[in-house]
């Protein structure tokens, strides 16, 4: 069924980190984040912008995001009404800024499913009601530092620890890990891109510690190159950033340059799109985890929901609210049992809380249709 939309808010919120959060590719302290709501003719529809303050993580940032929103892709859309999947055909003819479809297409998506009352989980085709949590631990000044932060999360319940590495800090903070924490412990590392294939020795030795993958070692671009790295580890090598669309995911499976796909929705436009991309792993037997970007409750109760589907057999990086938050913009995600639930309410399950949101509050604009 179409949905008829009157208009769009587009509104920035100012979230600060509990902690700073490092990266080989920056340190963040907070996040700037564009939400998307969407008002139709039978309700209203919620999403949020992946897209960071700075063109680091890829090209588009949060700026972008709202201008090409405002400028191109909202005036777009059909006047007559679409559906989710009709976002995706008009907006197809925009080149790149996937991050900002993905918002508006989830928001067109979250609208019509609340005014069915089936939620998103059902839409995606959840097998479970709720989900295994990694947790993501960035870059630290120093290995006791590191080793503390991993106990913590380890107390909250996480059942996976992932660690960011980039040159100079890789296998020692590894091995600190693997030594404290012992061979039970689910563990692998994110490049972020931030080596060449010269590297490919000191990649290796990552392999004597058993972890569950690698991800992103190599440059965005280079799947040939990620082929290659491939046969000189025993490490599973895991691609996030090369991955932006189901066709990328068939082109590196065909290659050979990965044997895990991270699948981060904002990143491949979209949670339809994210859909395909697990029906294709899953075809071709390759297993997949939801990455994250550090989202509010908007984002996170999108992402537990994708989690869900049966091909996502890692933990993925869907962690509690409290991981980055000291307030959620929605009720928080409470991590239970080293889980978290899936949302079973209409839409996305989870609605912002009007006071907080508020409260954090820098900009709001409206576009009509």
């Amino acid at each position: 069924m179409q949905t008829k939309i009157t208009g769009v808010e587009l509104r920035r919120i100012a979230m600060p980190l509990v902690a700073p959060f490092r990266t080989s590719f920056g340190v963040e302290t907070s996040r700037d984040v564009l939400l998307v709501r969407v008002v139709t003719s039978e309700g209203e529809g919620w999403a949020e912008c992946a897209a960071m303050s700075e063109p680091r993580y890829c090209s588009e940032y949060v700026d972008s995001a709202q201008e090409v929103l405002r400028k191109f892709l909202i005036p777009a859309l059909p006047k007559d009404g679409t559906d989710a999947h009709g976002v995706g055909r008009v907006l197809e003819p925009f080149t790149g800024h996937r991050m900002a479809k993905a918002a508006l297409e989830t928001a067109v998506l979250d609208a019509r499913l609340r005014a069915a009352g089936e939620s998103f989980g059902s839409y995606l085709g959840a097998a479970r009601d709720r989900v295994p949590c990694g947790v993501s631990v960035g870059i630290m000044d120093s290995v006791p530092e590191l080793l503390d932060a991993v106990a913590g999360y380890l107390d909250e319940g996480y059942v996976r620890i992932k660690l960011k590495i980039e040159p100079g800090w890789d296998v020692e903070p590894v091995r600190a890990v693997r030594e404290r924490f012992g061979d039970e412990l689910l563990l692998q590392v994110d490049a972020n891109a931030a080596y060449t294939l010269v590297d490919a020795r000191q990649l290796a030795r990552l392999d004597a510690f058993d972890l569950l993958l690698i991800e992103q070692p190599l440059a965005n671009d280079d799947l040939v190159q990620h082929a290659g790295l491939a046969e000189r580890l025993r490490t599973p090598i895991c691609l996030d950033e090369s991955i932006e669309s189901a066709a990328d995911a068939e082109a590196a499976i065909s290659l050979g340059a990965c044997s895990v796909i991270n699948i981060k929705p904002a990143r491949v436009g979209g949670y339809l799109e994210a859909r395909r991309i697990h029906d294709l792993a899953r075809a071709h037997g390759i297993p997949v985890w939801c990455g994250g970007m550090l989202e509010t409750g908007i984002g996170r109760a999108a992402n537990v929901a994708l989690a869900a589907l049966p091909g996502f057999t890692l933990p993925g990086d869907t962690s509690g609210s409290s991981r980055y938050f000291a307030t959620d913009i929605t009720e928080p995600f409470v991590l239970a049992d080293g889980h978290l639930d899936v949302p079973a309410g209409r839409g996305l399950g989870v609605e912002p809380l009007p006071d907080v949101l508020d409260e954090v509050t820098t900009f709001s604009e409206w576009v009509a249709l």
